[in-house]
């Protein structure tokens, strides 16, 4: 087989959590002799696109996959492959092109982030924040992590290694996933997702790190919440669409739950109307969860450890297959 054609498609440079020129860089310090090119735009895209064989990417458009006619494999480099449009994912698997993801990529900064929200409701850093603007001095009594219970929806990279983290501040940690029978040093107990409702019962914070998908969408909704403790912290950094977000509105404005810290959200960018935005027991992010300096070298580990099985023909190996 002759040197594959690689090319960092240009949506990598529209994307704030990743430099593509970078990538390119650290993808090259590693093996230099990888035939790796950088489209800055569409067409120059389009113009070397007969002679891809592998492709990253943060989406495809269906007429440059039509053009992508020696196309053997596509890396993303998101850690799921929801910024594919669903008919350019079934053309990929139509033409049997293995997809890959960047799954694990992003699980460091995300579990930190998770970590922060978490600190920043129970040391009460929001009152600190405020009296230091008034320039008041004012006692608070802040709470501790330790002993309270961390409930993750979602046992993937991002949930297992934020749960490593809350296990070390000595927080019990609890999970939901399909599959019971592995075990995750740093979960407690593991539970089937028909168990959600329990879970919720007895959790402090309840972390959401699940895929989205058809089973999990609108799966927090109005009853679930309703079983959710008073003192209970929601946390999603899935998707917005797996909370009923009205419904969450209403138990924030209500007290019915504590707070929430959201990374995500139904409609992105979140409305300048939104309710949210004025609500004092929310933390908002901007879908930058997974955010760091350090992506592109992790995306270009990935990429390399699954590049040199491509070579080998042993594309069923590859880490992150998802397609």
């Amino acid at each position: 087989m002759s040197e594959p054609t690689v090319l960092i498609h240009q949506s990598v440079r529209g994307t704030h959590w990743l430099n593509a020129e970078t990538l390119r860089e650290e993808i090259l310090d590693r093996d230099g002799s990888i035939d790796l090119r950088l489209a800055r735009t569409a067409e120059e895209a389009a113009e070397c696109a007969p002679h891809v064989d592998v492709l990253l990417s943060s989406y495809v458009e269906p007429w440059l996959l039509d053009e992508l006619s020696s196309l053997r494999w596509i890396q993303a480099l998101s850690a799921g492959i929801d910024t594919f449009d669903p008919e350019t994912v079934e053309t990929i698997e139509a033409r049997d092109i293995p997809l890959t993801n960047a799954a694990g990529a992003h699980a460091q900064p995300a579990a930190e982030q998770v970590l922060g929200y978490m600190l920043t409701f129970e040391r009460r850093f929001r009152s600190a924040f405020e009296n230091q603007r008034r320039g008041c001095w004012e006692r608070y009594q802040p709470g501790e992590l330790a002993g309270k219970t961390l409930a993750v929806v979602g046992l993937g990279e991002i949930g297992t290694r934020t749960a490593e983290l809350a296990a070390a501040v000595g927080m019990d940690v609890v999970g939901i996933k399909r599959d019971t029978s592995v075990e995750i040093d740093a979960v407690g107990t593991l539970y089937e997702p028909d168990a959600l409702s329990d879970v919720l019962i007895d959790s402090s914070y309840v972390l959401l790190s699940c895929p989205l998908t058809d089973e999990t969408r609108g799966m927090i909704g109005r009853e679930e919440i309703g079983s959710m403790r008073d003192d209970a912290v929601l946390i999603n950094v899935a998707r917005g669409a797996i909370v009923d977000e009205p419904a969450l509105i209403e138990a924030l404005q209500q007290r019915t739950i504590r707070g929430a810290a959201l990374d995500v959200f139904t409609t992105e960018p979140l409305e300048g109307d939104s309710t949210l935005w004025d609500l004092s027991n929310v933390i908002l992010t901007p879908h930058n969860l997974g955010s760091s300096p350090e992506l592109p070298t992790r995306i270009a580990e990935i990429f390399l450890e699954n590049y040199g099985m491509f070579l080998e023909g042993e594309t069923e190996r590859m880490r992150n297959r998802v397609r």
